[in-house]
């Protein structure tokens, strides 16, 4: 028993230097939130748009890969965001669908009022079941979303330009292409 008292700090040390070892692998990215919706298909919604006159909905969406982005006129790393939003609707002509998450109507349309609007239609989730469903961890999240409906790729937090350049638009071109 006396043993098994000196031993069991050595035990304690290996089992944190292997959940160490575990944590600061190659590839490993602590700040990835995983999507249980990942190759499947997009959760269904039907949202009135903040233009006005129709609706945003999954089903209107299919067709074509398409970007999807949850922001809020009260979130600042929306604002952050938002000029790189406005880049690849402008200079990339990316299609890019926005949804108004737990923001007032107006708020949201002063927001793109001052920044600009890089949005092809705006759905306005005013009471979050949308990005529930979606799992929204927190806004902004943007998801590519394939030519059928289906979830291909989950960024959380606003996009960096390294992002964009690395995962977004080769996604993209490479969903463009199939």
């Amino acid at each position: 028993m006396r043993r098994l008292i000196y031993l069991l700090p050595a035990l304690l040390f290996l089992v944190l230097a292997g959940y160490f070892a575990w944590a600061l692998r190659p590839g490993y990215d602590p700040q990835a939130l995983p999507s249980a919706l990942l190759d499947k298909e997009a959760p269904a919604f039907d949202l009135a748009t903040l233009q006005g006159g129709g609706t945003l909905s999954r089903d209107g969406l299919k067709g074509k890969p398409v970007v999807v982005n949850f922001f809020a006129s009260w979130c600042v790393p929306c604002r952050i965001e938002h000029p790189l939003l406005m880049r690849l609707s402008q200079q990339d002509h990316v299609p890019i669908y926005g949804i108004a998450y737990k923001d007032k109507p107006e708020d949201a349309a002063k927001l793109l009022a001052q920044m600009g609007d890089p949005y092809r239609r705006i759905g306005l989730d005013q009471n979050g079941r949308t990005g529930l469903d979606f799992g929204v961890y927190g806004v902004p999240e943007t998801y590519v979303i394939d030519r059928d409906g289906h979830i291909r790729k989950r960024f959380v937090g606003p996009l960096t330009p390294e992002q964009v350049r690395d995962e977004l638009l080769p996604l993209l071109q490479k969903l463009a292409a199939s």
